[in-house]
């Protein structure tokens, strides 16, 4: 605690409904726990019994105006000794950058954020570090967007700088495909980089960083790459990779030289890279300083026993002092997650009664398990026997959204 005399006084920030366990866990550490959140989800399922104060940010589309945010929350401060200023969401980064900048509060400010939040900003941190990522270009002067196009074979992925997941992204397969794309962005253009689009197989690794150093990561593979699923339907599914093998600990290596190019000081991070399927190399392809969406919290959870949410809460009441965390006892179990839309509301999966299932998703229209074992290849079986029972029992397409849902 910064002043022993009084609890520490974490602001959480969530434009979108997450992170109850990292609230509870706050509040469970002897903290005061208030919310920043948007009026249009003001009756969501927050931890209410974890907040001392909620405080609701008009909004539209989940968007606000930062200094509207930078006036209330200085405006709350008059009363409340804000220690701590945590987002809980990829669009919360940079507002809660400008809060600890302004409030002159510890934590991340807008450099280093901008590395957890810019494609091009975090390519070109990973490049000049030596890290391998696909070629890419700025979308903004056209003679060198022609002349990447005649270097770089097509196709191209047109990506937006500052959204999450697969959103926003439209694959270019020739170059006159390009500039009707552009158009269509006006003066948009600017915010998007063109990359190489690399086919292969997409792992994440989910790490806790304490003083500068990777306490915890682990090293997953989906099965169909998530822009394949946003865009073209099918069953989300990613698993824990087998310890010890060759690609685990590459990128268990790779992992650890991104976290250091970006300068996270401390907290967590769920980072990508891809495995091309032509020259067998890693390429990084992004990074967030936040927990993985897609329930991906509880899927390292059922593998190794660590909640991210709570050790996050944990990390940042520590605050970065030398001794002031330790990552709790781990087990290294393998787990699988396997996640669809599904065609009816709530979903039965009685049927599914498989020892190994340790979580079942209880959200309308989607169905989810995830299973547990000490055996790797009895999770990849069960994955793969779910994924065609779910294609008959539930499965259901729906237009790709504009925003993501994790």
């Amino acid at each position: 605690m910064t002043n022993q005399t009084r609890p520490l006084t974490v602001l959480c920030i969530a434009s979108y409904e997450k992170g109850q366990e990292f609230m509870r866990e706050c509040k469970r550490q002897g903290c005061r726990v208030l919310l920043l959140t948007s009026y249009s989800i003001r009756d969501a399922d927050w931890p209410r019994e974890s907040l001392d104060e909620i405080f609701y940010m008009p909004d539209n589309d989940h968007k606000w105006i930062l200094e509207d945010v930078i006036k209330s929350v200085s405006y709350v401060a008059r009363t409340e000794e804000i220690d701590r200023i945590v987002p809980l969401d990829d669009f919360d980064l940079e507002t809660a950058a400008a809060l600890r900048e302004h409030l002159r509060v510890p934590g991340m400010g807008d450099t280093t954020t901008r590395y957890f939040r810019d494609k091009l900003a975090m390519r070109m941190q990973a490049q000049e570090a030596g890290i391998a990522v696909p070629e890419f270009e700025h979308a903004l002067n056209y003679e060198r967007l022609r002349n990447y196009m005649r270097r770089v074979p097509a196709p191209w992925l047109l990506k937006p700088r500052f959204e999450a997941s697969a959103t926003g992204i439209k694959k270019i397969r020739e170059a006159d495909e390009l500039w009707p794309a552009l158009d269509a962005l006006a003066d948009r253009q600017c915010f998007h980089v063109l990359e190489r689009y690399v086919p292969g197989d997409i792992y994440h690794v989910d790490s806790i960083v304490y003083d500068s150093e990777v306490l915890f990561a682990a090293v997953n593979r989906y099965g169909h790459p998530p822009l394949d699923v946003a865009h073209g339907g099918g069953i989300f599914t990613t698993r824990t990779c087998v310890r010890g093998t060759e690609d685990e600990t590459a990128l268990q290596e790779i992992n650890r030289a991104v976290l250091r190019a970006m300068r996270l000081p401390y907290g967590v991070s769920h980072t990508e890279f891809i495995k091309g399927r032509e020259d067998g190399e890693f390429y990084f392809l992004e990074t967030a300083a936040r927990v993985g969406g897609a329930n991906i919290v509880e899927l390292v959870e059922a593998a190794t026993g660590v909640n991210l949410w709570r050790e996050w809460a944990r990390i940042e009441i520590a605050g970065g002092r030398a001794g002031g965390y330790e990552l709790p006892p781990r087990r290294e179990d393998y787990a699988g997650l396997l996640v669809s839309l599904a065609r009816e509301r709530y979903p039965d999966t009685s049927n599914y009664d498989d020892p190994e299932i340790v979580w079942r998703m209880n959200k309308e229209s989607h169905v989810g398990l995830i299973v547990m074992s000490h055996d790797p290849a009895r999770v990849e079986h069960l994955l793969a026997d779910y994924s065609e029972r779910f294609y008959r029992d539930f499965h259901a397409v729906h237009p790709p959204s504009d925003r993501p849902t994790s």
